[in-house]
């Protein structure tokens, strides 16, 4: 089992910035991919970025250049930084981790974090 547990957060102002950070504990040794979704109110829960074990990154189209993903291998952490928000940045923001256990991938996910981005 790993679990998830997501910080950050909140309300901003368009152009602003903002840092998620997710831990992760347990069977951290099985974990081989992180990644941050986000669900908008109506849509379905969308990759925003992701990155595996050798650090290959890839975002959504639409946050390149803007959103930057990080992990620490020492601190078990994901983050998320995120610049230039847009109101279009709005949603529930998923810490997503991958762990590869016999013979299988699980998902794991965390309990979500809301963003909020004010026009």
């Amino acid at each position: 089992q790993i679990r998830l547990v997501e910080s950050g957060g909140g309300l901003v102002q368009a152009g602003g910035s903002m840092r998620l950070s997710c831990a992760a504990s347990g069977n951290i040794e099985s974990i081989n991919y992180m990644a941050w979704y986000r669900q908008a109110p109506g849509k379905e829960r969308d990759l925003v970025a992701g990155v595996t074990n050798g650090d290959s990154k890839k975002y959504l189209e639409a946050v390149k250049g803007r959103f930057t993903i990080s992990r620490d291998y020492i601190k078990n952490t994901v983050v998320l930084q995120m610049d230039s928000l847009k109101p279009e940045d709005t949603g529930v923001y998923y810490c997503n981790a991958v762990g590869y256990v016999n013979s299988q991938y699980l998902d794991y996910w965390g309990q979500g974090t809301q963003v909020t981005v004010s026009s």
